[in-house]
């Protein structure tokens, strides 16, 4: 799954807090048996998904939440979505050969200023382009959304399909994919 050598971009990012848990999960993976599942993913179906793809691209996922603006009164408080995870992959022959979020693409506005949009999805994408790879895959969500997909695992030892369940939250309007499998692949 993880590329001998594998670099990372962006670890002082406030980004990073949320991305780092998540390599520690695709690494104690890559480590264990076949029969270990970190909340229903399995190694052999991350591995079958990055072989599927083509042989350089790039993988990206912007998570959302709603929190309040900073103001100097209750009155004047109002509630904005704060960019939580902002992390791109570099794919290389099926395996993950990078890992940057988006404060490592200088094109972007900055972190504060990224809203959940098309405009901002399109740009966050063409940047990934210029700097990375092509886009196979961009996901772009809410927290609540990305926890479920994430977390999500069928209990009594049926295989939880991740991809049917991003399908379904796409299908309920709950999420964004986007890229150029997104386009191949009818949800």
């Amino acid at each position: 799954m993880l590329a001998e050598e594998f670099v990372v971009l962006g670890a002082d990012s406030p980004l990073w807090n949320a991305v780092q848990p998540l390599l520690n999960a695709a690494l104690k993976l890559e480590q264990q048996n076949e029969g270990y599942s970190w909340h229903g993913w399995k190694k052999a179906d991350l591995t079958t998904f990055l072989q599927s793809l083509p042989a350089h691209c790039s993988l990206l996922a912007g998570v959302w939440e709603v929190g309040e603006s900073q103001a100097l009164d209750e009155q004047d408080a109002q509630e904005r979505e704060i960019l939580i995870v902002g992390c791109v992959c570099e794919v290389l022959d099926g395996e993950v050969r990078s890992v940057r979020t988006f404060n490592t693409l200088p094109g972007l506005p900055s972190l504060e200023q990224l809203e959940p949009g098309i405009l901002h999805a399109l740009e966050i994408m063409s940047e990934v382009r210029a700097q990375v790879a092509p886009v196979a895959w961009a996901l772009f969500t809410d927290k609540k959304a990305w926890n479920e997909w994430l977390y999500t695992k069928r209990d009594g030892g049926v295989a939880t399909d991740k991809g049917d369940l991003l399908a379904g939250q796409a299908m309920q309007g709950r999420c964004v994919l986007m890229g150029s499998q997104a386009a191949r692949h009818h949800i």
